[in-house]
């Protein structure tokens, strides 16, 4: 039996598949185990220091950390990239086996295994993101009930908000007695799900203040508390990319292409990766483009030069993107903002 080189293991839930094999790719173990009893096969079997594979999804990044403490080199592949490597039929030992496959291609992506530390912030984002939708579904089923009573509020949830008590307080405005329960308890949900967005909002910030790489990346021109949060947990050490280009089209900010016979053809942006922080930087891009009239710096001379002949959601994501790269790069080379730089990118 040959030393083993590479490993890769198809993760789930109960039952994780391990193939592992030599440097001339000559299949040396192949196994099926529980989830109590994998790591302890793969620590019996696997040389210290070998690489171990396996796909970007739910649990990999914990298992990842784990395989870390015990001396092995992690390495994760995006699922879309093992794909080609799945042989017919699929199944579970099969997809391991593509994983090792994969995971030998010279220039093969990885993704880097997030810290626990990461994940905390990461989760924060997560929740958050989800009470804001669970909020705004709220304040249209209020809209929509109250509607039915000749009722209107004016546009923003903040309006709305103001809006209810004083129809819960007038007496002559239609409203029965029961909706008028019922419009209480939805208000109610409305303003406790406002507490726990806000709860989040203050975490978050306590985590900047702690954090200097976050606090770094808030000289950036439309970032602000979220997207730095979100960016510095997105980020990590830098070192999962090459360069910033890389990490912006990491989030889905750079165009799709359809080339072919030698004739390049641009597509709309790819809306790969994180959109919740592709959302973020554009929201933070599109409030930079509408006071850049008001300076006269470098950068918001490219902006108005670029507004002059693009549309303003083109030139949005491109301020976009820009920003992402010079994120990435504060972040690799340890290093202030500067104007002056950012404006040349």
């Amino acid at each position: 039996m040959g030393q083993i080189t590479r490993v890769g293991v198809d993760i789930a839930k109960s039952v994780f598949h391990v193939h592992a094999v030599d440097r001339f790719g000559e299949r040396q173990w192949k196994g099926k185990y529980c989830r109590t009893k994998w790591l302890d096969a793969i620590e019996n079997k696997v040389p210290k220091g070998t690489e171990i594979a396996m796909e970007a999804c739910g649990s990999s990044h914990y298992w990842g950390r784990e395989l870390q403490k015990r001396g092995f080199k992690v390495k994760i592949i995006h699922a879309q990239f093992v794909k080609p490597y799945v042989k017919s039929n699929k199944n579970d030992a099969i997809d391991a086996e593509a994983i090792c496959e994969a995971m030998s291609r010279p220039n093969m992506r990885f993704v880097s295994v997030k810290s626990s530390k990461q994940q905390d912030i990461q989760s924060i984002h997560r929740i958050r993101d989800k009470l804001m939708v669970q909020k705004a579904s709220k304040a249209n089923q209020i809209r929509g009930l109250v509607s039915e009573y000749g009722l209107v509020a004016p546009v923003g949830i903040n309006k709305l908000r103001e809006a209810i008590p004083l129809w819960l307080e007038d007496a002559e405005n239609g409203l029965s007695a029961l909706f008028r329960l019922l419009l209480r308890d939805l208000f109610d949900d409305l303003r406790q799900l406002q507490e726990r967005v806000d709860t989040l909002d203050t975490l978050i910030e306590k985590e900047v203040k702690n954090d200097p790489v976050a606090r770094s990346l808030l000289q950036l021109r439309g970032i602000g508390i979220l997207c730095a949060s979100a960016l510095s947990c997105a980020i990590g050490d830098a070192k999962g990319y090459r360069k910033g280009r890389d990490f912006a089209a990491s989030i889905g900010l750079t165009p799709r292409q359809h080339s072919t016979g030698g004739k390049p053809r641009l597509l709309g942006i790819s809306k790969r990766g994180d959109g919740y922080l592709r959302k973020l930087l554009v929201h933070g891009a599109r409030s930079v483009i509408r006071h850049a009239h008001r300076h006269d710096d470098n950068l918001s001379k490219w902006i108005e030069k670029l507004c002059g002949y693009k549309h303003v959601n083109t030139v949005t994501v491109a301020l976009a993107n820009k920003t992402a790269r010079a994120a990435w790069a504060m972040v690799n080379t340890n290093e202030s903002y500067d104007p002056e730089l950012i404006a040349s990118a």
